[in-house]
């Protein structure tokens, strides 16, 4: 079927095609179940069991569940993923997983929350995402890429048995789809629990299906092409800076998954946002919230270019493979955000003009 689609559509076209209608599925899911990640990182650390926790939970068990599936049923070469078969940085997962974390608690929001807010009229998300997007292409080829380099240098793995931890722990390939199933169950608790309703949560299980949904459909082109197509799924960092850079720089925008993706979550957010009724303008309060704003920006763009993904490419999707420097990026943001939070929104007395 996808060479039928190819020769109509050609490689690329049907690749941004498939990045167009995962990004809508994604951006509608995402905002009629109001997915964040600082949202639950925050509630956690707060020791609260809140819905927000739970959706967070559904997403990711739904999206590990899924993508393993396609992988135990072959429909994924887990030889074309970059992240399991090419050199990792351990720094940069660390490093730049950190300063994401602190940065998306500055800017109450990761990097796919700004696009979907930016698509229900948040211009103090707009003008993040365009800082953010700018941070990363500079991050990434610019004048702040000497840096990143350093720092991805400074500790890397390059061993196939430990790029991947099902590998590394010597499990066998079922291990990720049981693990998924039991994370699975423990979102369903919390969804009783907390009283989550049954729409948030098939939104929620919606958001983790796009991420299987990237993964399968970008293996599958990449069998049935002639040219070397990336396998990937969704993430906002690299994605929202070539976007914003083919804008900016090319009459023509060069047809291929990512250039798709970005547009689709905004669509489908939009979408969502008309359907639910939470189409609203909002801007800055004042001059300091949005400093914290700038701050907050500047760091996630940076520290997701060092990292090799956001919130959504290393915390879901690089997760869902069991990429082992995604997981640690992961474990970065989680313990980041928490401690930025506990220094600056909950100690107000410290810095009282950070909280705006």
């Amino acid at each position: 079927m996808l060479a039928g689609a190819t020769e109509i559509l050609g490689e690329s076209g049907l690749a941004a095609i498939g990045g167009l209608a995962i990004g809508l599925l994604f951006g509608f899911a995402a905002q009629r179940s109001r997915f964040c990640l600082r949202a639950a990182t925050l509630d956690f650390w707060r020791g609260q069991l809140t819905d927000r926790v739970a959706v967070w939970v559904l997403a990711f068990s739904a999206a590990v569940m899924l993508t393993q599936a396609a992988i135990l049923l072959d429909l994924i070469d887990l030889n074309l993923i970059r992240s399991l078969n090419q050199r990792g940085s351990l720094s940069g997962a660390i490093i730049g997983g950190a300063m994401f974390g602190t940065g998306m608690v500055l800017t109450r929001g990761c990097a796919s929350r700004l696009l979907v807010l930016s698509a229900g009229g948040n211009l103090r998300s707009v003008v993040t995402g365009l800082i953010f997007a700018v941070t990363a292409q500079a991050s990434l080829r610019g004048w702040l890429s000497p840096i990143r380099d350093a720092l991805a240098n400074a500790w890397t793995i390059s061993d196939p048995g430990t790029l991947s931890l099902i590998t590394y722990m010597g499990a066998r390939p079922v291990f990720g789809l049981v693990a998924g199933a039991i994370c699975l169950g423990i979102g369903l608790w919390m969804a009783l629990h907390t009283r989550l309703s049954v729409a948030v949560g098939f939104f929620a299980l919606i958001v983790g299906l796009g991420v299987a949904a990237g993964w399968t459909f970008t293996a599958l082109l990449a069998g049935a092409s002639f040219d070397p197509q990336p396998v990937k799924s969704l993430s906002f960092t690299g994605p929202s800076a070539a976007t914003l850079m083919q804008v900016l720089t090319l009459p023509v925008l060069k047809p291929e998954f990512d250039i798709g993706l970005v547009p689709g979550v905004l669509l489908g957010a939009f979408l969502g946002a008309a359907y639910g009724r939470d189409l609203k303008l909002e801007g800055f309060s004042d001059g300091i919230g949005m400093r914290r704003y700038i701050i907050g920006a500047v760091l996630m763009g940076f520290g997701g270019m060092l990292a090799g993904g956001c919130a959504i490419g290393a915390g879901v999707s690089g997760a869902s493979v069991f990429a082992t420097i995604s997981w640690l990026t992961l474990l970065a943001m989680w313990v980041a955000a928490g401690v930025t939070d506990a220094m600056i929104d909950r100690a107000p007395v410290l810095h009282p003009e950070m909280k705006r």
